[in-house]
This record gives structure tokens, sequence and C-alpha cells, in this order.
């Protein structure tokens, strides 16, 4: 029994140590496992710490990168709009100066418009005052000479005018009518070999076409496009060219408006052309219209040297040919100036071998001789003044000013060649076609012309004929004789010419006749 329990205690004992060994075991064990995962954590740590500062690196380097890209872009976006800012500011003021000039030429203009007033109003009374006294002058004389005479003035008035119509009315009239007709016989004659010899040498189409100021449009779609948000795209046109779009209701149309016609035709490629590419901004608008006026100054030039070209007239300053080249953009009555100078310069130039004149020169007069109407809407003036000034800058034989200071009569010819010049542009406007009018002014001048023919004493009916370019007179036989028709058909003439405003020449034509008749029954 004693050596059970003493076995018993042995083997709890031996338990107990056991136990106690083992945990020391496991301890010490789990204490080196917990050192080793410790290291290896700590090396973990220290491994991700220094990947992480080595992310940070990188990141950092691309932050930095990118904000100096993004930095670079933004700066060179700036300039760019700078630059656009700068450019557009300068073209501001350009307009502003030019409207400045303008403005100034317009003061100038209304002071020399104030200072003729004034100096037409001082004229004015200075004549009242001479033309009352001259009435005082001859009232006194008047009265002096009845008394002596024993005659009142209407009694003198009378018996002289009675005796001077009895005396020198038939014997005048009838000397200035063989006068007339042997004057018209001789220069009719010589005129009409002249002027169809000229014109057989030249042939050229009726009229030349007509200036417009019409875009046409795909569809109704495109003027919002033209238009742009906000208006910026009209806008943008409009102070590029110096145009104005009327955009209505119009149908696929869209209308320009301006004085300038190179400006309109400027304006009416690059929407054309804005139109046909579809791409319609500021940037694309600039970069056309900057296309276009680079394009139609070619073509002015170009249209120019193929005018001096076709007419032969030799060497001419560069800047006269530009000038003719923008006369294709000028119209007058319905077609373009610079059609008919090229034709006048073919008559002239007909009409002058024919007599014996310088051909070439007269050529180049009459090429010249509208060159004032190139820029007369720009410069102060009439365009016979401005062409004179031209033509005497660049040094231009003095028969071309004579011609250019002439060819409308407001001053005598001093050459030869300048009445060929006057002559040969008074036959290019006189063909049918050459000038274009509206269907109201047209009935109206043929009425003013009836009427003015049909006013005049001894008058039976007036009828306006060949487009209003002869008017035919019939008057009564038993009150007007042979005689005094062609006093009649004078008289008609200056009222014509006083009255009525027309182009070319009209012819008037009294006739008077004496029917005889009878019934047989």
């Amino acid at each position: 029994m004693d050596g059970i329990v003493v076995f018993i205690v042995s083997g709890l004992l031996l338990l107990i140590v056991g136990i106690v060994i083992g945990i020391i075991i496991r301890t010490i064990v789990v204490e080196k496992g917990f050192d080793k995962a410790q290291a290896q954590a700590n090396k973990i740590v220290d491994d991700a710490i220094k990947t992480a500062e080595k992310n940070k690196k990188e990141s950092l380097l691309e932050t930095k990168q990118e904000i100096h890209n993004l930095r670079a872009d933004f700066e060179k976006e700036v300039k760019e709009r700078k630059d656009a800012i700068a450019k557009q500011e300068n073209k501001l003021m350009e307009r502003e100066k030019s409207l400045d000039n303008r403005s100034q030429n317009l003061d100038r203009r209304e002071s020399n418009i104030d200072r003729k007033e004034e100096s037409i109003e001082q004229k004015k009374q200075a004549i009242e005052e001479k033309n009352s006294k001259l009435e005082r002058m001859i009232q006194e004389q008047d009265e002096k000479l009845q008394s002596i005479a024993g005659y009142t003035q209407e009694e003198a008035k009378e018996q002289i005018f009675k005796r001077v119509e009895e005396q020198m009315s038939h014997e005048i009239a009838q000397y200035m009518k063989d006068e007339e007709e042997k004057a018209k016989l001789e220069a009719d004659k010589k005129s009409k070999q002249i002027l169809a010899s000229a014109m057989q040498k030249y042939a050229q189409d009726v009229a030349g076409e007509a200036t417009v100021s019409v875009v046409n449009l795909p569809n109704d779609d495109m003027k919002g496009r033209i238009i742009g948000r906000e208006g910026r795209n009209i806008r943008t046109i409009e102070a590029l060219t110096g145009v104005d779009l009327i955009i209505d209701d119009t149908p696929e149309a869209v209308v320009l408006s301006g004085f300038d016609p190179v400006r309109r035709e400027i304006a009416k490629r690059s929407l054309e052309s804005l139109v046909s590419d579809g791409r319609i901004h500021p940037g694309r608008i600039e970069e056309v219209v900057e296309k276009m006026r680079e394009e139609v100054d070619r073509f002015i030039r170009d249209k120019g040297e193929e005018a001096v070209f076709e007419v032969g007239i030799g060497k001419v300053h560069p800047d006269l040919v530009k000038l003719l080249g923008r006369l294709h953009f000028r119209s007058s009555y319905g077609q373009n100036v610079l059609q008919p100078s090229i034709e006048c310069a073919y008559l002239a130039g007909k009409l002058a071998a024919e007599i014996g004149e310088d051909e070439i020169l007269a050529r180049r007069a009459a090429l010249l001789h509208d060159v004032g109407k190139a820029v007369d809407h720009e410069v102060e003036g009439s365009h016979v003044e401005i062409g004179e000034q031209i033509a005497s800058r660049y040094k231009e034989p003095k028969e071309v000013l004579d011609a250019i200071r002439s060819h409308h009569g407001e001053e005598e010819a001093e050459t030869l060649i300048a009445t060929l010049v006057a002559a040969s542009d008074a036959l290019s406007a006189a063909r049918p076609g050459a000038r274009s009018e509206s269907l109201d002014n047209y009935i109206k001048r043929l009425e003013q012309l009836e009427h003015i023919s049909g006013d005049h004493e001894g008058v039976e009916q007036a009828y306006a004929i060949q487009a209003g370019r002869e008017v035919r007179v019939i008057v009564k036989p038993d009150e007007v004789d042979d005689t005094l028709a062609h006093k009649l058909a004078r008289d008609i003439k200056a009222d014509i010419e006083e009255q009525l405003s027309y182009p070319g020449t009209i012819k008037v034509t009294v006739v008077r006749e004496t029917r005889a008749q009878d019934v047989a029954k």
C-alpha cells in the first residue's frame, strides 16, 4: 500500500515536472518564433516603407511633370489669345483711325459748305442791291425818254417790235434755215462716214453684266449658322469686311449691303466659300476673309492688266492698272465701268485712225477717262476732278488730262484727242442696251418729253419715239409756216436741255403738212 502511494506520488511529481518542462520548452520555442515573426514583420514594414517612399517619389515626379506640361499648355494658350486680342485691337484701331479720318473729311467738307453758303449769301445780297439800283436807273431813263419822245414805254415797244418783226423775222428765219441745212449736210456727211467706219471695225456685246450683292444659300437652315450663337458669326463677318448682312424672309438668300463695291465682292466671295465649306465660326471667318481679300486684290490687278493688254496702249503705271481693275466692281447704269471704258478706247482709236491722229494716244486717253470712278466713293470731288488728279500724279500726257477734264462737256476740249474721246464716250453710251433704267423713270421721262414739246403755241400733237431719243412734233399748218417750224424746233430743243435730264441726245423733228381731201359721191 505504501509502495502504491509512493508510486502514485512519484508519478504525479514526474507528471508535474514534465508539464513544467513542457511549458518551459514551449515558452522558449514560442519566444523564438515570436522574435522571428517580429523580425519578419519589421522587415516587411521596412520594405513597405521603402516601397512607399519610392512610389511617393515617382508619383511626385509624375505630378511635377504633369504640372509643368499643363503650365506650358496654359502659357501657350494665353499667348495665342493675347496675340489674337492684340491683332483684333490693331484692326479696331485701324478702323477707328479710318472713321476718324472720314469724320475729319466730313467736318472739313461741312466747313467748306458753310463758307460757300456764306459767300453765296453775300454775293446774293450784293446782286440784289445792284439790281435795285439798276431798276431805279432804268426807270428814271424810261421816264426821261418817254417825256422826250412823247410815247409811253409800251407804245414805243410796240412800234419798234412791229417794224423789226415786219422787216427781219422772215429774213432771219430763212437765213438761219439755209445756213443750218448747209452746215447739217456737210457735218452729217462727214460724221456719218467717220462714225460708220469706226463702228464697223469694233464689235461688242450689247451690255455688260450687272453687279449683284446677293448670295444664294442651299437651304434656310444655313441662315442660322451664318448668324451663329448670339450673333457671333454675323458680327465677325460685318466687322472684318465692313459690309452689312441683311438676313430676312427672302428664301435661300442673303443680301450684302455696302457702299464700297470691292468690300462687297470680298464679303460675297467669303460668304460663298464659308457656305460651301460648312465650317462657320469666327476663327474660320477671319481666315477666309483674309484669303478672299488677297484673291480679290489679285483679281483686280489681273483685270487691269487684261484691259491694258486688250486695248494695247503699252506701259501703264502699276497703280493705274490696279485702279482700272477696280472699275470692274464700279457699276454705272447697270453695268461695270471697265467694259465701257475698253469699248470707248476702241472707238476712240478707230476715230483717230480715220482722221490721222495718234491712235495709241487716243486709246490711252479713252481707257483712262473714267479712272476717277474707281475711288470717287472714297475721295471728295467728282470723278472728273479725281481722275485728272490721279492721271496728273502718274505723269500722263496732257491729251489724257484734257480728255478726262472735258469728256462730259463741263469744259471745252483743248486737243482733238479729247474731242474724239468725248465723241466715243457718247457713242458708246448711246448704243442699244448700254444703259439701264427703271420702267417708272423711263415712262416718266417720255411723258415729260411729250409735255415739254406739246406746251408750245401751234403744236397739235407730240410723240416720243425711239425709246425717248426722238420726239415728233405735229404742228397746225395754218398757225406755223415752214420758217417758224425751224424756230419751233430750236425752242423745243432749248426747253428739253433746260428742263430734262437724259442720257445721250434727243432729236427734235417738227412735222408740218397740209392735206386736201374730198369725197366723191
